[in-house]
């Protein structure tokens, strides 16, 4: 005689559980990785007195004196040129690597060349170079070329340094593109210029949003090439943070809101395009 399982009830329980543990660790890790900005943000509009103080005092007064100071109301320097620096070169790079990471990616993913994994190790091996191997070759080649503090030769840099983790990250997700929707386009009497414009670029365009983002991030971010190749013309923004920093004073308020204030563009670019992000990182497998 037979006899049927009973199903098993609780499964869904348990699963539930489950979510939720995660739910509750993922909360939980979201809220360490912000309270460093939120006191940052607190910080900065507070005195500087009451900014080193020890323990911080939640209660104290609310100041914008910090900003005011960032933007040269007590007869600092501006910070607008530095700002408008790092959007050039930022911007700038980021769609020359745009430019030229998507015909890279194509002819690696869909119409693979031959040894074209060696490629793609070579593209990462040059992110295994220390950086600062490279700065003196840098500095005497932009010496010897008169490219000192200057804004373009950060945007050659800044292209450069971002291309291989570009031509990686959209060549995974231009490998998810079903080949027949190519090959039609070509039928019909498409041209590359106009598949890659037309086909791939809508299709990848998860992709190619988080790929931007990431070079955008990079670039701003970038410290040491531009405190060593540039001066008072090229000076960007991270640069222009340092000078806050004395050994004399108290500048701990004045430093949160500078920081602030430059990390907003990259916090708002995020916050923006945070679904394209995460869709071109996970390589299309969250829609």
């Amino acid at each position: 005689m037979s006899t049927v399982a009973a199903p098993d009830r609780g499964r869904p329980r348990t699963r539930n559980r489950k979510g939720a543990g995660l739910g509750l660790v993922a909360w939980l890790a979201g809220i360490v990785f912000f309270l460093p900005i939120a006191w940052m943000a607190l910080t900065s509009f507070h005195s500087e007195e009451d900014a080193a103080t020890n323990p911080p005092s939640f209660a104290a007064a609310l100041t914008l004196d910090g900003y005011r100071e960032f933007f040269g109301a007590g007869g600092g320097a501006s910070p607008w040129p530095s700002l408008i620096n790092s959007t050039v070169a930022s911007v700038a790079s980021m769609i020359l690597v745009l430019l030229l990471a998507l015909p890279a990616a194509y002819s690696l993913s869909i119409r693979p060349v031959k040894r074209w994994t060696d490629v793609l190790f070579f593209f990462l091996s040059t992110k295994m170079l220390p950086v600062v191997a490279g700065l003196l070759p840098l500095y005497l080649f932009a010496k010897n070329a008169g490219m000192l503090d200057n804004i373009w030769l950060l945007v050659l840099l800044y292209t450069s340094m971002n291309l291989p983790i570009a031509v990686w990250m959209m060549h995974s997700f231009l490998s998810e593109i079903p080949v027949a929707v190519i090959e039609a386009a070509q039928i019909d009497g498409a041209r590359l210029p106009t598949v890659l414009a037309r086909i791939i670029a809508p299709m990848a365009m998860p992709g190619i949003a988080a790929t931007a983002l990431i070079c955008f991030i990079f670039s701003w971010n970038e410290l040491l090439f531009a405190r060593v190749l540039t001066g008072v013309v090229a000076e960007t923004a991270p640069v222009f943070l340092t000078g806050f920093i004395t050994s004399q004073g108290l500048f701990l308020a004045k430093v949160c809101a500078a920081s602030l204030v430059i990390s907003l563009p990259v916090l708002a670019a995020g916050f923006a395009a945070q679904d394209k992000l995460v869709q071109g990182l996970s390589l299309g497998a969250v829609k």
